[in-house]
């Protein structure tokens, strides 16, 4: 047997070294009054990886406190993505340590579906979401808003809504009986596959049209909104299980003098109600305007709160059917930046009419020329998790205070 001389095994025990995995700790703490559940928090990947080195068949895994494993995503940017829950002022620690991960349930998922005249529409456990495109835009419909697809089951359902819905056997015997004058048997089967019909799951019960919809964005021109058409362009980022981000680019709108291009970039986490929304306006050229809304209804016109200091709005929506025992829906957006307005903007008579509706709360601040308008935006039923406004506008409170006071992650 040949023998190792003593710098050679100082050399092959320091090379073993470097090849071990050390765990990795995180410590999240939360400085707010309030608990913070399962909300995500991020740690660079490379940051990781100089620590913790998965080998052969080995993965990352994430422990809590206990040692139960639970759900991380690595995002686009390179970043571990795991859910954090953390009482009032406390801490909470994580290990990062390589293992056999637990297979994850997605929790998020959004797609394309130019089936529906291009359609993206994306969902969590608590809330789905739709945005329109060109297909709609070219047949002359005007939606400029974003929609909103109330659940209340944690399961991702809108692949299957769609599914049923557009079915093209269901859809043509439909056509045959209404040919025929079968009409009870013609609606029999459409509100058996129609996502505006309670299966069970929620429904589609919003109405958008030519308004600001849920919490839509959009720049102004003096005292007018310039509506934002559908989307031109798409690039579906990353796609679960904890979080989904499409880029959305939009086609040149002139504001003054200038041709500007809308890019939004929209991002839904498990376990939140909102989205978090990045913009930019290319071409702008002049600080301006720019209005966060959410369109207000006849049949509910003065349930809007606006809270311009916390930086939100909010609105309780009575459903397209308010006699067809579909809840409430109620909106808001958070706006972290600062807020120069909150007030709701009526319409004239003719251009209520024109519109469906009464008019939009609003949240107006000012964009500056190459800098980013983020916010947040979205919903919550009545069926499922808020029984009145003020427990809507509380969640709206705490999470204004959420992301002005993220998480502090330490390792």
């Amino acid at each position: 047997m040949k023998h190792l001389s003593l710098l050679s095994l100082l050399l092959l025990i320091t090379a073993c070294e470097h090849t071990k995995s050390t765990d990795f700790i995180v410590t999240v703490s939360n400085d707010q009054s309030f608990d913070r559940t399962e909300e995500l928090v991020e740690v660079p990947i490379a940051d990781v990886a100089a620590k913790v080195v998965p080998i052969d068949n080995e993965q990352y895994i994430i422990l809590d406190a206990v040692g139960n494993q639970i759900p991380y995503q690595i995002s686009f940017d390179d970043k571990l993505l795991f859910p954090a829950t953390v009482e009032a002022k406390g801490k909470a620690t994580y290990t990062i340590a390589v293992g056999e991960a637990i297979e994850v349930e997605p929790l998020v998922y959004g797609s394309h579906y130019p089936e529906r005249l291009d359609d993206i529409a994306w969902e969590n456990d608590r809330i789905a979401y739709r945005a329109y495109g060109p297909a709609l835009q070219a047949r002359g419909e005007r939606a400029y808003g974003y929609d909103v697809w109330v659940k209340r089951v944690p399961g991702l359902v809108v692949e299957q809504r769609y599914a049923n819905e557009l079915n093209a056997d269901t859809q043509a015997e439909i056509t045959r009986l209404r040919k025929e004058r079968k009409h009870d048997e013609a609606n029999e089967l459409y509100h058996a596959i129609s996502y505006h019909v309670d299966h069970g799951n929620g429904l589609d019960c919003y109405k958008v049209g030519p308004t600001l919809g849920c919490g839509t964005t959009a720049l102004m021109d003096g005292n007018n909104i310039v509506y934002p058409y559908c989307w031109d362009e798409y690039e579906i980022i990353e796609n679960g299980p904890l979080r989904f981000t499409v880029k959305l680019t939009y086609k040149p709108i002139v504001i003054g003098k200038d041709s500007v291009i809308e890019t939004r970039i929209i991002s839904l986490e498990q376990g939140s109600q909102l989205n978090k929304t990045t913009i930019t306006y290319e071409g702008l050229k002049l600080a301006t305007p720019v209005a966060t809304g959410l369109v207000i209804h006849s049949e509910n016109p003065k349930a809007y709160a606006t809270e311009r200091d916390k930086g939100y709005i909010a609105y309780a929506d009575l459903t397209d059917n308010i006699y067809n025992d579909n809840g409430i829906i109620y909106v808001g957006a958070v706006i972290p930046e600062q807020v120069k307005e909150t007030k709701a903007a009526l319409f004239t008579e003719k251009e209520a009419k024109e519109r469906g509706a009464t008019g939009h709360v609003l949240a107006i601040s000012t964009y500056k020329p190459d800098s980013q308008y983020t916010y947040y935006w979205g919903s919550g039923w009545s069926k499922y998790g808020f029984d009145s406004m003020e427990s809507w506008t509380e969640y709206l409170d705490h999470y204004a205070q959420r992301v002005r006071n993220p998480l502090k992650v330490e390792y």
